[in-house]
């Protein structure tokens, strides 16, 4: 099988470049450039960032699955995003915000994101998250208490809709407290 077709038949439209590394079955690094060169040539390849390509437009791509993909790391939409889609804050960001190990801005066609740098013992403790579509993403209660242990003097506009219990009992698992 070609590499393209490999490439094209693929359910996923964004790639590391140890990605199509794997995919192709390449370890040569001047073999996999030179062939990424190419299909960045010929429009098969995308460039977003170095090393991160597309196979398809970025208008067409979902922008919490391309910050997700660019990250490369476990990651999970939290903090802001969450409050402002569940009503607790009422101002609207400029940002989607994730939860990583590590802290990083960074824009991407038109979309900005925030991640914010959580200790590995708080991040990958599972409680409060759900897998929605492939990715991660902070229940309410999660993210508030994600959104604490970050700021503690967060002002939250709408606190009547949080359920304070749920949140006490993720920090308590969690560990934050």
């Amino acid at each position: 099988m070609y590499k393209i077709d490999k490439l094209l038949k693929q359910k996923q439209s964004l790639f590391h470049t140890r990605d199509l590394a794997l995919l192709w079955g390449i370890s040569n690094n001047n073999t996999l450039y030179t062939t990424i060169k190419r299909y960045l040539k010929k429009g098969v390849l995308i460039p977003i960032y170095k090393g991160f390509y597309s196979t398809i437009s970025l208008d067409k791509i979902d922008p919490l699955t391309l910050g997700f993909s660019y990250l490369h790391r476990f990651s999970y939409l939290s903090c802001e995003t969450i409050l402002i889609k569940e009503g607790v804050i009422f101002q609207k960001e400029s940002y989607l915000t994730f939860v990583s190990n590590l802290s990083k801005k960074f824009t991407i066609a038109n979309y900005s994101f925030l991640v914010r740098k959580l200790k590995e013992e708080f991040l990958f403790n599972p409680f409060g998250i759900e897998k929605k579509e492939n990715i991660f993403v902070a229940t309410l209660e999660r993210a508030v208490a994600d959104l604490l242990y970050l700021n503690p003097y967060f002002h939250f506009d709408n606190k009547k809709i949080i359920k304070w219990n749920g949140v006490k009992k993720i920090q308590k698992e969690v560990g934050y407290l």
